[in-house]
C-alpha cells in the first residue's frame, strides 16, 4: 500500500516513448530532469506570487523554487515572461521578474521574434513577441511610491470624458478612473479593441493633439 501511494501518472508512461510534452507544476518537477525545459510567466506578482511579496522568508522560498525548477534542464532552458496578459478578465501590464534579473548575463542567450495574432482578433497586427533581454531589465520600485516616470502624461490630467491615445489600441476615451496612489486604474473605450482597464502607471496613456 505504501508502494502504491507513491506511484503517479509518470510510473504509467511507456517510458520509449520520449518525443512528447510533459506539463506540470514546480513542486511536482522535483527530482525530473528533462532535456528542454519552457518556464513561462516569469512575472512580478506570478513568480514571485504577490502572495510571497510580504516577508524576506516567503520571497527566498520563491527563489528556490525558481532554482528547482531552472535546474531541471539538461540540454537547454528556455524562459518567457507576457509583457501583458489578461487576469481576471482585465488586461494588465507586467514587469519582468526579478529573479531573471539575478541570472548572470553570461547564460543568456537573446533572442527576438515576431508574431501573427488570430486574424479578426482587436489586436490582430504584427507585435515583437514578449523576450527576456537582460540589459532591459531594471529594479523593481517601491510598490508604495507611483513611479512619475512610468506616465507620458500626468496622471492627474486623466479624468472621465479625456480623450487619450495609447500606442497598442490607439485613440479612446476615458470613461471612469478609480484607485489612489501607485494604484490608479482608468476605464477606457477604445475605437478599436473596446473598453479597457488600464493600471495607469503602466498603460503610458497621452492626451489626444498633446
Amino acid at each position: 500500500m505504501q508502494e502504491i501511494a507513491l506511484l503517479t501518472d509518470a510510473d504509467s508512461d511507456d517510458k520509449e516513448d520520449t518525443n512528447k510534452v510533459t506539463m506540470m507544476t514546480i513542486h511536482a518537477a522535483k527530482g525530473l530532469e528533462f532535456p528542454y525545459v519552457f518556464i513561462v510567466g516569469l512575472e512580478e506578482n506570478l513568480f514571485p506570487s504577490i502572495m510571497a511579496l510580504q516577508t524576506r522568508a516567503e520571497i527566498e522560498e520563491e527563489r528556490r523554487l525558481f532554482y528547482v525548477a531552472i535546474t531541471r534542464a539538461e540540454k537547454r532552458l528556455t524562459l518567457s515572461y507576457a509583457e501583458s496578459r489578461y487576469r481576471w478578465g482585465n488586461l494588465t501590464s507586467n514587469e519582468p521578474s526579478r529573479f531573471l534579473e539575478e541570472i548572470d548575463e553570461a547564460y543568456i542567450e537573446q533572442t527576438t521574434r515576431r508574431v501573427q495574432l488570430n486574424p479578426g482578433s482587436p489586436s490582430s497586427v504584427m507585435q515583437k513577441a514578449p523576450t527576456f533581454i537582460k540589459k532591459s531589465l531594471k529594479k523593481l520600485a517601491d510598490d508604495n511610491q507611483p513611479n512619475a516616470e512610468a506616465y507620458d502624461t500626468p496622471v492627474e490630467l486623466i479624468q472621465p470624458g479625456v480623450e487619450v491615445e495609447h500606442e497598442r489600441f490607439g485613440k479612446g476615451k476615458v470613461l471612469s478612473v478609480e484607485g489612489n496612489g501607485p494604484n490608479i486604474k482608468a476605464t477606457v473605450f477604445f475605437a478599436i479593441v473596446g473598453q479597457k482597464q488600464l493600471l495607469l502607471k503602466f498603460a503610458k496613456l497621452r492626451i489626444k493633439g498633446s
